[in-house]
């Protein structure tokens, strides 16, 4: 079988040291399916970098055939068919969106750019790092030769959130929520859905009380990672990279029948009629390969297209911010 390569940027960080093991273990793509991890970072973190690299070699996986790093995104991402994009600046404690934007947008300039040139061009995009749903939108836009149905911002990890927090209320296991779904940006604006979303395959808006789930519960998801970073001093890094694992891989299968996931995609000819030139948080369906749509005509009420307003206002000033930064 031929084997898939896969690029993680800040390949010596938090959030990859949990991420890169799943993947060569078979988490994302299989038991079958032998990989190359091609890990990219920073100069200054080659050191740690090739730490990581000795590690993986010394759980002598199956699957991992090879193990490339370097500091050169162009060369580190040759051939690859899957790039997370992982590495940014952190949001530490009484940051703001703005000053995130600042310091990781020509990261992801940079990134877009060697994409395009050396990466496969069947490659699928997951950017995690922060602002994701706007850095997607820079490195997409300076990718121009690559399909921009090819880039996606995580929310899995918000709609994993969201899953706990109304099964823990329910008093049921996670796996009885179901079509939870993530509006707009993955930020403090994001809409957690709980009008679409199901517990025991009925609307989750019959079980709960429909105060504390537009009260409590959409303010526990819109916060929880601050309140990660308040509680350990850091950004999220095992959850996310389990929801990073969860996001691409949801993109490469089919999805279950009925069913959808949540990811930010480019808004164009979106079905609810949400503003161009957007990458914004929508219910997604995959058919496979990589290949995927916008699940139409879902229920929004008029409390969820107030809060989805205020989400697409905030990405649009975000666009405006980095306007420069876009081909």
């Amino acid at each position: 079988m031929k084997i898939k390569r896969i690029a993680v940027t800040g390949g010596a960080g938090q959030i990859a040291y949990s991420l890169l093991f799943r993947i060569a273990n078979g988490d994302f793509l299989g038991p079958n399916q032998p990989v190359a991890l091609h890990l990219l970072d920073l100069p200054q973190f080659e050191g740690a970098l090739k730490g990581v690299q000795m590690e993986l070699d010394d759980c002598v996986f199956p699957l991992l055939k090879e193990v490339k790093v370097g500091s050169d995104a162009e060369e580190v991402f040759g051939g690859v068919h899957y790039a997370f994009l992982v590495g940014a600046k952190p949001r530490g404690p009484g940051m703001e969106r703005k000053d995130l934007l600042a310091d990781n947008g020509k990261i992801f300039v940079g990134q877009g750019k060697a994409l395009n040139n050396a990466a496969s061009k069947d490659v699928r995009v997951l950017v995690v790092g922060n602002p994701c749903n706007t850095n997607c939108l820079i490195a997409m836009h300076n990718a121009p030769d690559l399909p921009r149905t090819s880039f996606h911002a995580m929310t899995r990890l918000d709609q994993n959130r969201g899953v706990f927090q109304l099964a823990q209320k329910a008093n049921v296991h996670t796996t009885e929520v179901t079509h939870m779904t993530i509006w707009g940006n993955h930020s403090a604006t994001q809409v957690p859905d709980f009008l679409n979303a199901k517990i025991h395959g009925g609307p989750a808006v019959k079980l709960l009380d429909r105060k504390w789930l537009e009260t409590e519960f959409v303010s526990i998801i819109q916060k929880r990672g601050a309140e990660v970073i308040a509680a350990r001093g850091k950004s999220s890094a095992a959850s996310a990279a389990n929801a990073a694992v969860g996001a691409l891989k949801a993109i490469t299968e089919p999805t279950p029948h009925g069913q959808w996931f949540s990811s930010a995609v480019y808004t164009e000819n979106n079905p609810y009629g949400i503003d161009e030139d957007l990458v914004f948080s929508f219910p997604c369906r995959s058919k496979g390969q990589g290949d995927f749509e916008i699940v139409k005509g879902l229920e929004i009420d008029s409390f969820l297209k107030e809060k989805i307003a205020i989400t697409q206002k905030e990405l649009m000033e975000e666009r405006d911010l980095v306007r420069g930064l876009l081909k």
